[in-house]
């Protein structure tokens, strides 16, 4: 089980903490329940999954962020980039402008983070 590879009720378990955390146990319970027809033993399965992988942490039946959303997106983000081109970013843009031409607006922001990075 990687880390930041969730499945889809996984992920929307975890966008449902990351938007009511802190929150208590029992509170999440009855999130599930009426976002997803969960019984009290699938939340806490899906809690204990997520609380592995280190994302949550419960403490004292209150359930806290160990990982912001961002993150795990931008975590998410440097292992696909790693797994899949090297770590290579020019790679990973060659291999993406191939077949979807970005916009005048998407190479503006590129190049600002561009300037930006050149700044520091």
């Amino acid at each position: 089980m990687e880390k930041y590879k969730l499945g889809e009720m996984e992920r929307k378990f975890a966008d449902l903490i990351w938007e009511n955390a802190p929150i208590s146990t029992r509170d999440l319970i009855t999130k599930c329940s009426e976002s997803f027809n969960w019984k009290r033993t699938t939340t806490y399965t899906m809690l204990k999954r997520l609380c592995d992988r280190e994302l949550f942490i419960t403490d004292n039946g209150l359930v806290k962020i160990m990982l912001t959303k961002e993150d795990f997106l931008t975590e998410k983000g440097e292992e696909f980039l790693e797994e899949t081109f090297d770590g290579s970013l020019p790679r990973f843009i060659t291999a993406f402008t191939r077949r979807r031409k970005l916009s005048a607006q998407e190479v503006q922001e590129i190049q600002q983070l561009i300037d930006e990075y050149r700044e520091e």
